[in-house]
């Protein structure tokens, strides 16, 4: 009979998924201080990466170290877009924070080449994104559990709601992003995650024979250290 992982290696396991949660949560403060103000009462964006970071359990002086480091005063990087297609032609949005450039596009490039996509120009696949504020609740499919958060959206001023796949989608202008999110947490509604991004206009169904390179596509974007952020348009099962 064959032996399951040990302890140790389950640990260690865990302890490298943490790791790096953390690295993607340090760069996304980064991102947010070099954007706005290194305090985050007068930086929105910064004030939902710290948030995010507190709930994943980050100590209080990583993320001061981050702040600093995105204001200048640690060492700095860059936030950078690529745009490009997947296998399939899946339009891809992928944002990245690195301090060497000419490492990060190779790395990007590589990627993409190796699952049969290819690195595209500025505004080759941006104009099928609008960038909107997104929060996501769990409601289970549960109709009076969907009606709340409807209700509480829609009198925070939210644009849309979305209800698939169990989960509520509240979708909202950036610059109303935090106004919503606030109200919905004054209504007690708890969410599995907040902020903005870019959201694809148009879901495009993906082939079978697609799915597993896109998969794997997807997952190895999201081990690269200087990738922050990954969007597409593709509709994955």
């Amino acid at each position: 009979m064959g032996r399951g992982p040990s302890i140790e290696g389950r640990k260690n396991a865990e302890d490298a998924k943490r790791a790096k949660v953390f690295t993607k949560l340090i760069r996304e403060i980064t991102v947010a201080t070099r954007a706005g103000v290194a305090d985050p009462a007068a930086n929105p964006r910064l004030r939902a990466a710290v948030d995010k970071a507190l709930s994943a359990n980050m100590t209080k002086d990583t993320i001061e170290r981050a702040i600093k480091r995105g204001s200048g005063a640690e060492g700095g990087g860059e936030e950078l877009r690529y745009e490009g297609y997947g296998p399939g032609g899946v339009a891809m949005i992928i944002e990245c924070f690195t301090d060497n450039p000419t490492r990060t596009v190779a790395d990007v490039r590589h990627a993409l080449t190796r699952h049969g996509g290819n690195l595209g120009t500025s505004g080759s696949v941006a104009f099928q994104f609008t960038r909107c504020g997104e929060l996501t609740f769990a409601t289970g499919g549960d109709e009076a559990a969907e009606e709340k958060v409807l209700e509480a959206a829609l009198e925070a001023g939210a644009d849309d709601v979305i209800n698939e796949h169990g989960e509520s989608t509240v979708i909202c202008t950036p610059e109303n992003f935090e106004a919503v999110q606030q109200a919905l947490a004054d209504a007690g509604l708890e969410s599995l995650h907040a902020g903005v991004g870019m959201r694809a206009n148009n879901r495009v169904a993906v082939p079978e024979d697609v799915l597993e390179p896109l998969t794997d596509l997807l997952e190895r974007l999201d081990a690269l250290d200087d990738v922050s952020e990954v969007y597409h348009n593709a509709q994955l099962p």
